[in-house]
C-alpha cells in the first residue's frame, strides 16, 4: 500500500496572509502613496512657478547696461551740482486734500525753476511709482502741486528742474495710518 498523502487544497492561515495582501490593488496601499507624493509636489511646484514667471514682469531686469551706466553717471553729476549749491527742500502733504506744498531753499544764489518735477518710487514695486509736477505758487514763495494716493512704505524721493540741472534726492516714510499732514525734509548732504 502505498502511504503517500495526497497534497492538502485547504489554504492554511499564514498563506491566506501573503495572499490577502497581494490581491489588495495598489491605490489602497500605503507605500505607492508615500512614493507619488514628492515628485506631484515637485511637480506642482514648478508648474506655480513657471507661472508666476510668465505673468509677472522682470523690473528689475535693465536691457541695456552701457545706457544705464551713463544714465548713473549723468544722475551723480546732477546730485553734485544740487550739493554745490547747497539746495534742500521741505514739503507740507496734506493728504486729505491732496495737496503739497514744497519750499526750496538755496545756500548759493541761483535762479528758481517755474517748474518742478517730484517722483515717488517705490523701493521694490515700479507699477506703485508716482510722479507729479509742482508749480511755482502764485500765492507766496515756494511751489504746488498735487499729492498722489500711496500706500505705506518706505519712499525713494527725487525732485528736480524741468531741464534737469540738478536732483535732490531723500527717503520718505509714509505710515499706515492715514495721517493728514506729513511735513518732511529732502536736501543735499555734504
Amino acid at each position: 500500500m502505498n502511504n503517500s498523502h495526497p497534497e492538502s487544497t485547504d489554504p492554511s492561515p499564514s498563506s491566506l496572509a501573503t495572499g490577502a495582501a497581494d490581491a489588495t490593488p495598489w491605490y489602497r496601499q500605503f507605500w505607492p502613496w508615500v512614493l507619488i507624493t514628492f515628485p506631484l509636489l515637485a511637480v506642482i511646484g514648478s508648474a506655480i512657478t513657471i507661472t508666476l514667471a510668465v505673468r509677472t514682469a522682470d523690473g528689475l531686469v535693465v536691457d541695456d547696461y552701457y545706457k544705464e551706466g551713463l544714465g548713473i553717471n549723468r544722475t551723480l553729476a546732477m546730485e553734485d551740482t544740487a550739493q554745490a549749491l547747497g539746495l534742500t527742500a521741505s514739503a507740507e502733504v496734506d493728504r486729505r486734500l491732496g495737496r503739497l506744498r514744497l519750499q526750496l531753499q538755496a545756500a548759493q544764489p541761483f535762479a528758481s525753476p517755474p517748474m518742478l518735477e517730484l517722483r515717488l518710487i517705490h523701493p521694490t514695486r515700479k507699477n506703485l511709482d508716482a510722479q507729479t509736477r509742482l508749480l511755482r505758487d502764485t500765492a507766496g514763495p515756494g511751489y504746488v502741486g498735487k499729492w498722489p494716493a500711496l500706500p505705506a512704505a518706505d519712499w525713494h524721493v527725487q525732485l528736480e528742474p524741468e531741464d534737469g540741472s540738478w536732483r535732490l534726492s531723500g527717503r520718505l516714510w509714509l505710515p499706515a495710518d492715514a495721517t493728514p499732514a506729513l511735513r518732511w525734509r529732502i536736501g543735499a548732504t555734504p
